[in-house]
């Protein structure tokens, strides 16, 4: 009897030698350092019995986290019956490491202030990032991701463009080819025309801000189609198959519902996505009409 095809030893170790040599050029291009305030709350997270009052001193001692905490911790995904006010509050209800998570996220935007015409680009992510936490927890039974997580990944998915657009002022132009191109991945337009792609870029971000790993894998692998339908299922693990999954559909929802142009990645991967999450095009119908009125009632 003929054995199942699977991915060859050599496969794997040709893959992680690719991997190696990006991890080279991406140290060369220069990926933005951990936010010190990240690594202060994880000293004292290290610890025994770590002090919330030091914690929560911490996260107040910059505003506009602390605002951004606050306001997370009060997203509809979440699904809390009482409104946090408090930094400590918003740490008693989350928990620690959906903290941390969350003052990354928050942190993201504040270390790229010299990339022009950003504004845009973190509007999408947020947008992106609160529907994708919405459709997580709406999916609970069909999916085993926290809606945090599908936050988080949403917001670092595509962390890799402002990095390259530093190094890279020819980068514009190969975003609008990529976006416009109907066959080949999004990223390997990025491949041919830069030998790099904000995929891999914004997975060794995620990394070395020590984001967890099934974050870190989706986002190096969130145009691969392979690695969808489960060709890859050596390298991607089914949790970050399904952040993958939730980020495309929610972003496919957030430009349908404001008139955008869905772009070519729904064409290329929409069903491969609609698949992992056990999703018909009847089901995706109903949550576009959900995600509608929650939009039109201010829930989102």
């Amino acid at each position: 009897m003929d054995q199942k095809p699977t991915i060859t030893e050599d496969v794997v170790a040709e893959q992680r030698d690719i991997d190696f040599r990006m991890r080279i050029e991406i140290r060369d291009i220069g990926i933005p350092p951990r936010p010190a305030i990240l690594a202060e709350i994880d000293r004292e997270m290290a610890k025994e019995d770590p002090d919330f009052g030091v914690l929560a001193k911490l996260i107040g001692s910059d505003v506009a986290l602390a605002a951004g905490l606050i306001k997370t911790t009060n997203s509809p995904f979440f699904g809390f019956s009482k409104k946090v006010r408090t930094v400590h509050e918003a740490m008693l209800v989350l928990g620690l490491k959906v903290v941390i998570r969350t003052i990354a996220g928050l942190a993201l935007q504040n270390i790229f202030p010299y990339v022009p015409s950003l504004e845009r680009f973190w509007d999408a992510s947020a947008t992106t990032a609160d529907a994708s936490g919405w459709l997580a927890l709406g999916l609970k039974g069909k999916c085993v991701v926290r809606p945090s997580d599908a936050y988080t990944f949403a917001l670092f998915r595509d962390c890799g463009i402002p990095v390259l657009l530093i190094p890279f002022p020819e980068y514009s132009a190969v975003l609008q080819q990529a976006n416009n191109e109907e066959i080949l991945s999004f990223t390997a337009i990025e491949d041919r025309m830069l030998s790099i792609n904000h995929a891999l870029v914004g997975g060794e971000l995620a990394s070395s801000w020590l984001l967890p790993s099934d974050i870190c894998v989706g986002i190096r692998h969130h145009h691969d189609a392979d690695a969808l339908s489960g060709k890859n299922t050596e390298l991607i693990p089914d949790t970050a198959r399904q952040l993958i999954a939730i980020a495309q559909v929610a972003e496919y929802l957030t430009q349908d519902e404001t008139g955008q142009n869905t772009g070519r990645e729904w064409g290329k991967m929409g069903e491969a996505c609609l698949d992992i999450l056990r999703l018909s095009h009847e089901d995706l119908a109903l949550i576009l009409d959900e995600y509608r009125t929650a939009k039109s009632r201010g829930n989102l």
